[in-house]
């Protein structure tokens, strides 16, 4: 049977015998029974919208680069992240040391909020400077292996992995701390 969805033309043969009535009917009715209503299909919409996030979860979980989300695809940001995985970073540690500073800083003894107050201002300078060495480090990388690759928002999207605490990362970490990427 070919049943084509190409216009033939109007005096062509069709190529196919016509249907018997009751074969023609049948067919009719299972077309329109197929139909879902508006409720039925929003339903099936949010079952497949579902399961897609349910792989794409599964996905940031595993690496599995087949259903990461768009902002994690492809061979720059792989290697962005594994870039960032492979060394270590005084940024990720940028939220435990905030709750110690605050601590620090809300105690009513004048020396210890001087101390936090200088604790601060150390971590800001330290954290900008591992940045802008990643940022340097990295940019060079991607142009040595990525020569031919967009590789617009690589760099950022790496910085901001460095403040995630490595156990927090999603994509979990591929690489181990002084591997290569």
């Amino acid at each position: 049977m070919t049943d084509s969805h190409q216009p033939r033309h109007p005096e062509a043969p069709k190529g196919r015998p016509t249907p018997k009535r009751s074969v023609a009917q049948s067919q009719r009715r299972s077309v329109a029974n197929t139909t879902m209503s508006r409720k039925e299909a929003a339903k099936r919409q949010r079952e497949e919208r579902r399961a897609a996030l349910e792989r794409q979860r599964q996905a940031l979980a595993s690496g599995d680069e087949r259903y990461l989300p768009a902002r994690d695809k492809g061979p720059v940001r792989r290697f962005a992240r594994d870039f960032v995985d492979s060394r270590f970073h005084i940024a990720e540690w940028f939220l435990p040391m905030a709750v110690v500073i605050l601590v620090l800083s809300m105690v009513q003894v004048a020396q210890l909020q001087n101390i936090a107050l200088l604790l601060w201002l150390v971590v800001i300078v330290m954290i900008v400077l591992d940045s802008v060495v990643t940022g340097v480090r990295l940019k060079k990388a991607l142009a040595e292996r990525f020569p031919d690759e967009n590789r617009r928002g690589a760099v950022a999207y790496a910085l901001m992995r460095t403040l995630q605490m490595r156990r927090l990362r999603l994509p979990k970490p591929q690489v181990k701390r002084g591997e290569r990427p």
